[in-house]
């Protein structure tokens, strides 16, 4: 087992309890239909953590897979990882009443959800910087993550500050349609997004 391998299995058991813990609320729920009023508000937020989360390991896996081992980079990955599972956590409740409903579970979670999530993702991207600094297309790369954020924080902010539904949907809708259409693309043209991390070629592989 190499370094990495070491310690995305880490990583990536953590992030996969995240991913568990919605799947297990989302069967409660079902499972609790006839006496649970489920909605589509918390689905839809749980849709969008979980895309989240798997945005997020597939960046931490393009991140560091060439990026020496250290202690650091394994605590600052669980600080990330912690914050992502406490807000995976909280989309669904941990238990169900008679005659609940999960839009009131959702309005007073939602907001401490979204924080989270954005807390995490702007964590995770500080750690990066200086993975990213030491690339060949270290601006090119730094850019477009420095894109991806602003965007991330200037739908899921206010997603999680408004008390309209309407403008939550459209907020994070966008945003899941934004990972959606990234996935697609990262499944059509793998090669495309290789190049933009790796950077262009040495001089002498050039033609």
């Amino acid at each position: 087992m190499t370094a990495f391998e070491f310690f995305f299995s880490f990583y990536g058991l953590l992030l996969g309890l995240s991913l568990a813990v919605i799947a297990t609320g989302a069967a409660t729920a079902i499972q609790h239909r006839r006496k649970l009023r489920i909605g589509w508000l918390t689905p839809l937020l749980a849709v969008f953590v979980a895309l989240d989360v798997a945005s997020f390991w597939d960046f931490a896996w393009t991140m560091y897979h060439d990026v020496p081992f250290s202690y650091g980079l394994l605590v600052a990955s669980l600080v990330v990882a912690v914050v992502y599972f406490i807000a995976a956590s909280l989309v669904f409740p941990h238990q169900i009443e008679d005659g609940a409903s999960l839009d009131d579970h959702f309005w007073a979670n939602r907001k401490v959800v979204l924080l989270l999530t954005i807390a995490a993702n702007v964590l995770a991207l500080l750690v990066a910087v200086p993975v990213i600094a030491a690339k060949p297309a270290a601006a090119q790369i730094g850019a477009g993550y420095g894109f991806t954020i602003a965007i991330y924080i200037g739908l899921i902010l206010p997603a999680a500050l408004v008390r309209n539904r309407a403008a939550f949907a459209t907020l994070v809708g966008l945003h899941i349609a934004i990972y959606l259409l990234s996935a697609i693309g990262s499944a059509v043209m793998p090669e495309v997004s290789d190049r933009l991390m790796e950077g262009p070629p040495p001089a002498a592989d050039r033609p």
